[in-house]
């Protein structure tokens, strides 16, 4: 088998065990981890575009697996942030003092492992049906993590998403009918500018906004991350959204780049416009730490948005390209360690409203810490991952003269600046720690290695353009259907 397989098939077969070991399924990480790091580390040394085809069945009937470069660095982030994210929930669902496993411990480990292998499935697949597997078993995970917090606001997200999967499966249904194959890399050379094929797009591309949380599909996303446990909240907010918008790139850049209007990306670019301005003013106006962090999300996947017309203009285009990768690392990487720190935080406090964070600096200075080093990638300043995207979709946009694109990037991160500063500032106010019994726990070590690492990605910027030039806004590489050596 390939490293394409096995970054799919291991997690799935960690699912399996977790849920047949039980309470001792949480023991599983400690070999997934060192297992899917080497997966991960093999995957990046591949050669670009190296492709893989399941079963050694012939396109159309074969499932391609391709590792180029958006694949490669989001796989590699995910195994980061999920690894991560799983060591720190080793402890929040840690057996009782009598040894018995909590009933959201024993679903969690199962869910984890879906997750992790739909969200690689979602990376590397250029099958459209398959793709909408992987983003079904994404949702799945995603829905009953956020029940763990909430089932109000996980029956809305589960209606939501299912309007967005048929909206989905309708626009694959329609492509099958019109080309007899839903492969990327081949409806690339056959599509044609007909009527059904705009159809299709257009409700597919309606189908992955809801799941990407753009603007104004986004209503699901602030409850039900803003309720589920800390753990569920970091993978909802970092993995799960950006499978929807990698799928989204598949279809516009490379399925169908011939068809798509410029004025059709003007109005996605219109849209991440929109969110980066109401995600930041919903986000300044929260009292409360965790929908703060949700509204940040939904204004931080804006620039995403608002990158795509960029990468069509010839002027720029490969740095907007690059740029919007590392804005999708960043931003998974950042917003775990926020989610996570912000977990330990309110639980230390027993409260949720930002007043509740005074004083807190003093008896958890790391955590207030990791909460700071996400902020900044966040805000977009140096030397952070956050910042070198930014900085990158600014040049591409100053370059095109794109001066709405351009102001809408430093007007965001001036937003981004305020909302995030505002909880960080409340954790130094007051003289009195009303909280003597807070520090910070062995569970520190996760969201400050997740901040760690999206501040000091920003010295690798130029290897992160390099792999992220793997694949071509213009259609599919080259190497499509060559195996794995």
């Amino acid at each position: 088998m390939s490293p394409l397989d096995l970054l799919v098939a291991v997690p799935l077969a960690l699912m399996i065990a977790a849920v047949l070991l039980g309470s001792r399924g949480r023991l599983l990480l400690l070999a997934a981890i060192p297992v899917m790091a080497g997966l991960t580390v093999w995957l990046l040394l591949l050669p670009e575009g190296t492709a893989h085809i399941v079963g050694d069945w012939n396109l159309p009937l074969g499932i391609l697996l391709r590792a180029d470069g958006v694949a490669q660095l989001l796989v590699a982030a995910t195994s980061a942030c999920a690894s991560i994210i799983g060591l720190y929930a080793l402890r929040e669902f840690a057996p009782g003092p009598s040894g018995s496993e909590t009933a959201h411990g024993y679903a969690f480990w199962p869910l984890f492992y879906l997750l992790w292998g739909g969200a690689n499935a979602g990376f590397l697949t250029t099958d459209l049906f398959n793709l909408y597997v992987a983003l079904e078993m994404v949702s799945l995970a995603a829905v009953a993590m956020a029940a763990m917090g909430s089932l109000r606001a996980a029956l809305q997200y589960f209606v939501v998403a299912l309007v967005g999967s048929l909206a989905y499966l309708l626009g694959v249904a329609l492509l099958f009918a019109n080309y007899a194959t839903v492969d990327i890399t081949l409806l690339a050379g056959t599509a044609r500018p007909d009527l059904a094929t705009k159809v299709a797009l257009a409700v597919m591309t309606a189908g992955l906004l809801i799941k990407a949380a753009v603007f104004p599909l986004h209503g699901w996303l602030p409850p039900a991350h803003a309720a589920a446990p800390a753990p569920a909240s970091a993978l909802l907010s970092a993995i799960v959204v950006k499978v929807g918008f990698v799928i989204l790139l598949r279809l516009w850049f490379e399925a169908f780049p011939a068809i798509v209007a410029p004025a059709a990306l003007d109005v996605l670019g219109w849209l991440g416009a929109l969110a980066v301005l109401y995600g930041s003013i919903q986000a300044i106006r929260q009292e409360t730490l965790k929908p703060l962090v949700a509204y940040s999300t939904v204004a931080q996947i804006g620039y995403l948005l608002l990158a795509f017309p960029l990468v069509v203009t010839a002027a720029g285009s490969d740095r907007a390209w690059a740029g919007m990768t590392i804005h999708a690392i960043a931003h998974m990487l950042a917003k775990a360690a926020m989610f996570l720190a912000a977990g330990l935080m309110l639980k230390a406090v027993n409260g949720h409203r930002l007043e509740d964070l005074s004083g807190l600096v003093r008896v958890m200075p790391l955590t207030v810490a990791a909460f700071g080093l996400a902020a900044i990638s966040l805000m977009g300043l140096p030397p952070s991952a956050g910042f070198i995207a930014k900085f990158l979709l600014l040049e591409a946009a100053l370059e095109q003269g794109a001066v709405f694109q351009a102001a809408i990037l430093l007007v965001g991160g001036l937003m981004a600046a305020v909302y995030l500063f505002n909880p960080l500032s409340r954790t130094f106010a007051g003289r009195d720690t009303p909280v003597t019994e807070a520090k910070d726990t062995l569970q520190t070590a996760a969201p400050l290695a997740l901040g760690l690492l999206a501040v000091s990605l920003g010295f690798a910027g130029q290897a992160m353009v390099d792999i992220s030039a793997g694949v071509s806004q213009a259609g599919p590489p080259a190497a499509a259907v060559g195996e794995v050596p």
